[in-house]
């Protein structure tokens, strides 16, 4: 394991038993695990880890980066500082980093609409950074 991995793996449990690395959306509840840090930015040391059990309230692209961001009411947090409830926010690859599972939701069709929109975002906004990386960085505006 590596400093930055979690000791903590994600288990799928029997309420959080859709594995969905890489797929959360909007309305999703989800189950992660990430690991905490204490220190300077570039002196980090690993404190341990977490579990967090949030519902996802928004998502959203970075106009720069395009870096997918996601707003989280936490509901609940074990391990290491665990988390009141509350608002949040993480990046995507920080949710994704040791599996991520869901529940399922009343309507599995509304989640499908919800996935469909966030590709089309993501995709919308890939074709903006390409473009941008295309022009160069002499070009002024993306």
């Amino acid at each position: 394991m590596s400093d930055y991995e979690t000791e903590i793996e994600t288990e799928p449990t029997e309420e959080f038993n859709i594995e969905c690395t890489g797929d959360v959306v909007t309305g999703d509840t989800i189950r992660f695990s990430e690991a905490v840090f204490g220190g300077s930015y570039r002196k980090a040391k690993f404190l341990g880890s977490r579990i967090i059990e949030a519902r996802v309230l928004k998502d959203s692209y970075g106009s720069a980066k395009q870096q997918h961001t996601f707003t989280l009411e936490v509901l609940a947090s074990e391990g290491y500082d665990a988390m009141k409830p509350g608002k949040t926010t993480r990046k995507g690859r920080n949710v994704y980093r040791n599996d991520t599972f869901r529940k399922a939701w009343e309507d599995e069709a509304n989640r499908t609409y919800a996935l469909d929109e966030k590709h089309d975002r993501g995709n919308d906004a890939r074709a903006v950074r390409d473009a941008r990386r295309e022009r160069g960085p002499d070009d002024g505006n993306p």
